[in-house]
């Protein structure tokens, strides 16, 4: 499945990028495409393109705090997790897209 992804927390420095790193890995072990977006410190990281997430699947939002235009993911199935579970748990989050 493609899959893009947003993650985000309130300093956005550490927990946003090892968030990103850990969903990229899960990904790729489950056999899945994945797109991430970062929101930190530096602003907006790797910005998904409407392309991109038109041909999403899914999105998963792992944010601590809103997320910029989370609008553009209107049309998808959407998992809204926490960075730190993303970070301890990724197969829970990417399970939570099977339902």
């Amino acid at each position: 499945m493609k899959i893009v992804a947003v993650t985000a927390c309130p300093t956005g420095i550490a927990h946003t990028y090892m968030a990103a790193e850990q969903l990229e890995k899960t990904a790729k072990k489950l056999g899945h495409s994945i797109r991430v977006e970062t929101q930190g410190a530096m602003g907006i990281e790797n910005a998904l393109s409407a392309r991109e997430i038109r041909e999403a699947g899914a999105v998963i939002l792992a944010a601590d705090i809103a997320v910029q235009g989370s609008e553009r993911f209107a049309a998808l199935k959407k998992v809204e997790v926490s960075v730190a579970e993303a970070i301890k748990r990724p197969e829970a989050v990417f399970a939570r897209l099977e339902k």
